[in-house]
């Protein structure tokens, strides 16, 4: 049978490299079908040989309030008032998934009573009596469903009646069966990936055949290979990707070890590179950069996972796979920048228009943002979020430079990317004094004729800044308003100089910023901040405003200035 499914792998493999690229998708979710029925099913295991450790704890008081039927989840509270939570009409998509998914299981251990305790095992044994609703079903959600009992199982057997513990098992090997013969619809990226995790986790919990054993970890590997890229970033450029990835990933490490089974090569190198990048992404404060899906950070739960990481160096400054770089300066400025080429098309659900936009901040303060990813689940909160307006770089004719599929395509496929940057040029110097970086990216080149191209030079006490936009080769710039946006954190005050060119920065910790730009009035408007762990928030935004043929050379500062 091992060879058989071998067989099957690699002459998939092998036609996926031959096939045109409209056939990708067939055999991406054909071929794994094949392979699949081709496996032996799992029966009912006596007990679990192990049960991966948990990196994120539980909250013993939201523990509370799920005694109670209050349900928080998704940023929506839904209180069961008597009734099975179960049978509650879902507020939202991402709540509903959030609920099949069982995670919350974490909050019930965490309160640390038996009756906590039994009322866990009372709501699996409710979910067991029922139909998974449609949502329930889907291949990552179901794969995070099982991740989750795996991982309080223990919480869950201890002291439970042999009734109970026989169907537990029991569902866990039907959970594991279907999912492996559902795999295959389980979306490109993170939740194939989620997937593989759950299927190997399984694996390594239940007393299944060693040839079965070693077929999940190479479906396992072959994900990783795919989707971790070189520099350790994920290939949807998300950074909150990495840290979801490795929540699922570094137990499924200690589960090879508790198992005595020698953890896949793929994976150890996959880990030897993430962590490095969440430093990478990581400002003074703990939060992460927001570019591409990034929502809000729990500062306290990124240390949790690096307290993994035996390296503990430095973050690196250039990650040239993920399309991203990172400036230092002596005086604690620190930038992260997006200059990252386009992403493979299936993957692009989360991706914003924020080619060449950058994130300042000082020490542990942070000044210039992005408006991240909306915690709302609406649809016109995330298409505001996805926005090149909602980041701080450059826009034409309140154009976003990637083009969004939309309407009812979109709730059917996702809202991928239909259009944007073709291909984004960078160069690095790191000198003595100063780094400096260069990009360009066409976005603009197709509708406006035009090419962005922005200068980042840190030194010093000092960013300074350089936006360029120039004909696209054979064309003509096209005279529309170009909109230079810095969008500020809502933390720091700013106020616009007597002459508007001025624009003054103080932080909460007594530090001030001066920014101008050479020749050129300048306005301070609203913004929001997408981002925030209480929601949105009121913030501003520095806008230079010029006509397309302006824009040959905008030249702006932010500069440390006397208190």
């Amino acid at each position: 049978m091992a060879s058989t499914v071998t067989a099957v792998t690699d002459r998939a493999a092998g036609l996926v490299r031959l096939v045109p690229p409209a056939l990708h998708m067939t055999l991406a979710r054909t071929l794994p079908r094949v392979a699949s029925r081709a496996l032996p099913a799992l029966s009912a295991p006596e007990r679990l040989l192990v049960a991966p450790p948990v990196i994120e704890p539980g909250d013993p008081a939201r523990g509370a309030e799920l005694y109670a039927g209050r349900f928080a989840l998704a940023r929506l509270l839904v209180d069961a008032d008597g009734r099975s939570i179960f049978e509650v009409p879902p507020p939202s998509a991402d709540w509903a998934a959030a609920l099949a998914g069982f995670a919350w299981l974490g909050d019930l251990a965490a309160a640390g009573t038996s009756l906590a305790q039994v009322h866990a095992r009372a709501l699996v044994t409710d979910w067991l009596s029922r139909r998974p609703p449609r949502i329930g079903r889907r291949p990552e959600v179901a794969a995070r469903r099982l991740i989750a009992w795996l991982a309080w199982s223990r919480f869950l057997l201890e002291g439970a009646d042999t009734r109970f513990v026989r169907r537990f098992l029991r569902a866990v090997a039907t959970e594991s069966r279907t999912l492996r013969a559902t795999a295959w619809r389980a979306s490109a990226g993170l939740p194939r990936l989620t997937v593989a995790v759950a299927l190997a986790e399984a694996a390594l919990a239940m007393a299944v055949p060693p040839g079965q054993l070693r077929r999940r970890l190479a479906l396992l590997t072959a994900e990783l290979e795919r989707q971790i890229l070189p520099d350790g970033g994920h290939i949807s450029r998300n950074p909150a990707a990495l840290i979801e990835l490795l929540l699922l990933l570094l137990p499924l490490r200690e589960a090879c070890v508790a198992r005595q089974v020698e953890p896949p090569a793929v994976l150890l190198g996959a880990l030897d590179r993430m962590l490095p990048m969440l430093r990478f992404f990581r400002h003074g404060d703990g939060a992460f950069a927001l570019f591409n899906g990034m929502g809000t950070t729990q500062p306290a739960l990124v240390e949790a996972i690096l307290g993994f990481d035996d390296a503990a160096g430095r973050p690196v400054l250039n990650a040239p796979h993920s399309g991203y770089q990172r400036l230092e300066s002596r005086s604690g400025l620190v930038v992260i920048a997006d200059t990252g080429a386009p992403l493979p098309t299936a993957v692009s659900a989360a991706a914003h228009a924020g080619a060449l936009s950058f994130e300042l901040s000082l020490g542990r303060e942070r000044v210039v943002v992005n408006c991240g990813a909306s915690l709302r689940g609406d649809d016109a909160w995330r298409s505001a979020a996805r926005s090149t307006a909602a980041h701080s770089t450059l826009g034409l004719d309140a154009v976003s430079s990637c083009r969004f599929l939309g309407g009812r395509l979109a709730r059917l496929a996702g809202p991928l990317v239909l259009a944007g940057p073709s291909a984004i040029k960078v160069t690095r110097e790191d000198g003595p004094a100063a780094t400096t970086v260069r990009a360009a990216h066409d976005g603009y080149a197709a509708r406006f004729g035009a090419l962005h191209e922005r200068t980042l030079v840190a030194s010093g006490d000092a960013l300074d800044g350089f936006d360029r936009l120039v004909p696209a080769p054979g064309r003509t710039l096209a005279d529309e308003e170009a909109t230079l946006r810095f969008h500020l954190h809502p933390d720091v005050a700013a106020r616009l100089g007597d002459d508007s060119r001025i624009v003054l920065i103080r932080t909460p910790g007594g530090r001030s910023l001066a920014f101008a730009a050479e020749g050129h009035p300048l306005a301070l408007d609203e913004s929001i901040h997408l981002a925030d762990p209480m929601g949105p928030r009121r913030s501003s935004q520095i806008v230079l405003r010029v006509r397309s043929g302006q824009a040959s050379r905008l030249a702006w500062r932010f500069a440390l200035a006397e208190p």
